[in-house]
């Protein structure tokens, strides 16, 4: 399969421009251009409702998967975390139909291509899938859930390329291979909008009244579009996707130090959200961690 067609995006006069995937990351070195088809991933998950609340509205999708033919090898994976709002009812309806939009819509499309020995193609770009998945989300959410909403942040990893798409206040972040941490995702929320205006400081934010308040949402009925990129996975490193009910309350210095001290992904999503839990866990909390072995 051709790695590049699947970068083709529109340019901004919005007609189709065919990049590479080299084109789309050109300070790639030749050593990230060769994890395309020798990358090996493996990703751990948890989740917890938190310990001041009675419903999880936190929904989450993983899969990772390799395809090998002779000595290529192809990885591919999925990673979607969703914070539903709008109370038990609609939170946790809308943050299930989104994910379950966004990943069966990708799915469908990407694996088919994949599979299909070779020949297969896909008639868009990543970026516009990823944009097509996540109005496919909105609608389910408008149609089953309507009062309700969610965040919705996804990572689609294709060799050593992740396409992200990302809607609200949850979080994506790359570490290094030291575990230094960087996000790689931008808050849709009315404090971190007052921040970057320069209105309230980070202080003021860390305890603003409206800080969960979300100028964006999968499920709103005003039109957007979702943050939508694409980026070099770290080699070696890490990808972390988690609500606000884990970066919020366990500071970017304690989950660098959680990655810095190893273990299997499994064992270090679950010792996150152990610390959420130990400073009061007043949401729930979910995380997904990706590794990226040499």
């Amino acid at each position: 399969m051709n790695l590049g067609r699947l970068f083709t995006k529109k340019d901004e006069t919005g007609d189709m421009k065919t990049t590479t995937a080299a084109e789309e990351q050109p300070k790639a070195t030749a050593k990230t251009k060769e994890r395309r088809i020798l990358g090996q991933y493996l990703h751990g998950t948890a989740q917890s409702v938190g310990r001041q609340r009675e419903h999880n509205e936190d929904a989450l999708f993983a899969l990772t998967s390799v395809l090998r033919e002779g000595n290529s090898e192809f990885p591919f994976g999925l990673y979607i975390v969703a914070d539903g709002m709008g109370g038990h009812q609609h939170g946790e309806i809308a943050s299930g139909a989104a994910i379950r939009a966004l990943s069966s819509h990708i799915v469908e499309r990407l694996l088919v291509a994949i599979l299909s020995d070779g020949s297969g193609t896909l008639d868009t770009s990543l970026q516009e899938l990823m944009e097509e998945g996540i109005e496919a989300a909105q609608d389910a959410v408008v149609n089953t859930a309507p009062g309700g909403g969610t965040t919705l942040t996804a990572a689609l990893v294709i060799g050593d390329q992740v396409t992200i798409g990302h809607v609200g206040d949850s979080r994506a972040y790359f570490a290094d291979g030291a575990g230094e941490m960087e996000p790689i995702t931008k808050d849709h929320s009315l404090v971190k909008r007052l921040l970057e205006l320069g209105q309230i400081s980070e202080k003021e934010a860390s305890v603003h009244p409206q800080r969960n308040v979300l100028y964006r949402a999968v499920g709103q009925q005003e039109p957007y579009r979702p943050d939508i990129e694409t980026l070099t996975f770290p080699s070696p490193g890490s990808m972390l996707i988690c609500s606000d009910g884990l970066w919020g309350v366990v500071g970017k210095s304690n989950l660098q130090k959680t990655l810095r001290k190893g273990g299997s992904p499994e064992d270090i999503c679950t010792r996150m959200v152990d610390l959420a839990n130990q400073a009061g866990g007043p949401d729930n909390i979910t995380v997904i961690l990706i590794r990226n072995f040499d």
